[in-house]
């Protein structure tokens, strides 16, 4: 598991830290203070997902189409 500060993880990396850490805590085999450390920091990586992909949603919200579908531009979003 890396130990990158979550806040600075894309969104892949943030995925594949989660899915180690829901594996871990499926195995069932670590100690509970270990399992407790697991859970935050899986609810921290859960969090950063969900922001990143609000994040694109937004960004694809905020793309322009013409009559025809084809983008125009891009208007900008609030906080982007």
């Amino acid at each position: 598991m890396t130990d990158k500060p979550v806040d600075e993880m894309t969104f892949e990396d943030a995925m594949r830290a989660l899915e180690e850490v829901v594996g871990k805590l499926e195995r069932g085999d670590v100690p509970l203070e270990d399992s407790i450390a697991l859970y935050e920091r899986g609810a921290a990586l859960k969090k950063r997902c969900e922001a990143k992909l609000k994040e694109a949603e937004e960004k694809v919200a905020a793309i322009t189409l013409d009559g025809e579908g084809t983008p125009t531009g891009v208007t900008p979003v609030d906080g982007l």
